[in-house]
């Protein structure tokens, strides 16, 4: 594009993260001009080398537990090969647990006549497949290391009254869109400079992020306890032996990245299956000082939070902390816009939903744009987008009391409640149709996700056990 001509499009989408490309990717082929609006400066190439060697250096602390529904969502856009290309890291259990008394929940995947529960993956592998499958749409442009900085609403067509967003760029350049679809994150600029609402809820609890390496296997299972401080989750990496083992993603002494000792450290005798990404929500004052620990300190009191379930923690990666706040938008959906991911929704990681929330969102807004085109329709109608806004909202709601009500029901309780919820733990376990309802919403197997393409049908995104591949 020139930065001198106002251009045209059908849809731009502000935001290049991983649903912002999903939503790009589902409208690839289509008779629509497709923007994507990225302040980071990425071209889908160099990106995609560059995970490769980062991969080689160790593993990204950020990562999500994508269900089967976030699979069969990427596998249709031709993702999911890419990423299973560098690594994804499939759990065929999950074993929760109440720190304070003596209930548990198994949820195996074997029960579900599937041959995994879900995988989890480093946020940058899908983020660079995604990238690259964008690259293969003529129909979609990037527009990297640009941020808006105004929006507004036009009139595009006098005679038919039909309205258009217009952007304006950092680089200069402006553009009228149909329609503009917020994916710039919980703290949208886009759903500002809208005028979109949206309520915000402080959790009063950060969130620890770090690689592990254990002395136990972790089975393929992803672990959480739940105890009155928060909940810390042990989630499942697989390491195959040689470079891509690598471990620790910074030497401490040099700063400089150390791939061979790590990959010395991490192959011999012990189990490969012995790396794990930990979730540890905890209070702001036990977060600080937990930062503030030196390794040895800091493995120790994770060990001993989590009960020593998967042995002592032989060494542990770089921490990174971050407040937990929920939001919720009000309405998704007005004139021309439309919101998807967290800058419709935030919620706890404890669940790991957040990201799986936005891929359906993305999906079903695809859906829902390539029917109003293909009927001849004007998709950025309220009416036509409010359809989005039903199939969404009220699916992201329930998620949303859900881990409010986890929240509210692990906190400081007083004891007749906390009898009662180890007691409903354990009737949980027990009882086959209420704990397959959860496993399925686990695994997102309960939704029919939508994923556009010319003449594909909806999805629904129960897989084929016998065709689905474990990597």
């Amino acid at each position: 594009m020139q930065n001198t001509k106002e251009q045209t499009v059908d849809v731009a989408i502000v935001g290049g993260g991983m649903v912002g490309l999903t939503l790009a990717c589902a409208l690839g082929g289509q008779d629509l001009r497709v923007v994507v609006i990225e302040p980071q400066a990425h071209q889908p190439d160099e990106l995609w080398d560059l995970t490769q060697q980062q991969n080689k250096q160790g593993f990204d602390p950020r990562v999500s537990a994508l269900t089967l529904a976030s699979e069969q969502i990427l596998r249709n856009l031709g993702a999911w090969e890419l990423m299973a290309e560098m690594r994804v890291s499939p759990y065929s259990h999950m074993h929760v647990w109440d720190g304070e008394g003596t209930a548990s929940i198994d949820f195996s995947a074997a029960q579900m006549y599937e041959p995994y529960l879900g995988h989890i993956v480093e946020n940058r592998i899908t983020l660079a497949a995604l990238y690259r499958v964008m690259s293969r749409h003529s129909n979609i442009e990037l527009i990297s290391g640009a941020s808006l900085t105004s929006l507004s609403i036009v009139e595009h067509d006098l005679t038919s009254g039909k309205s258009r967003r217009q952007l304006t760029l950092s680089n200069g350049q402006r553009l009228n869109a149909r329609l503009v679809v917020a994916a710039d994150g919980a703290r949208s600029l886009t759903r500002s400079l809208a005028g979109l609402t949206v309520s915000e809820w402080d959790y009063q609890h950060h969130a620890i992020v770090a690689t592990v390496k254990v002395s136990k296997s972790h089975e393929r299972t992803a672990w959480q306890r739940f105890t009155e401080d928060g909940p810390l989750a042990m989630l499942p990496l697989t390491c195959s032996s040689g470079p891509d083992c690598s471990f620790k993603s910074v030497s401490p002494a040099s700063g400089k990245v150390s791939t061979e000792e790590s990959a010395d450290k991490i192959s011999g005798d012990e189990p490969q299956d012995n790396l794990v990404s930990i979730v540890w929500s905890t209070s702001p004052d036990h977060a600080r000082s937990l930062m503030a620990m030196d390794e040895q300190d800091f493995n120790i009191a994770l060990a001993t939070a989590f009960e020593n379930r998967l042995g002592r923690i032989v060494e542990s990666d770089k921490r990174y902390s971050f407040p937990l706040v929920q939001r919720h938008a009000s309405k998704y959906v007005d004139q021309c816009i439309a919101l998807v991911g967290d800058a419709a929704h935030s919620i706890h990681p404890l669940a790991g939903q957040g990201v799986n929330l936005g891929f359906l969102d993305a999906a079903t807004l695809a859906e829902e744009l390539i029917n109003a085109e293909n009927k001849g329709a004007e998709f950025s109608e309220r009416r036509w987008l409010r359809r989005y806004q039903r199939r969404r909202q009220g699916e992201n709601l329930q998620m949303i009391g859900l881990m409010s009500a986890l929240k509210h029901l692990y906190a400081e309780v007083p004891p007749p409640v906390h009898w009662l919820r180890n007691l409903g733990m354990h009737w949980v376990d027990r009882v086959t149709p209420v704990k397959q309802f959860l496993t399925e919403r686990a695994m997102g197997i309960d939704n029919q996700a939508a994923l556009a393409g010319t003449g594909r049908p909806r999805l629904a995104c129960r897989l084929n056990s016998s065709r689905a591949d474990v990597h």
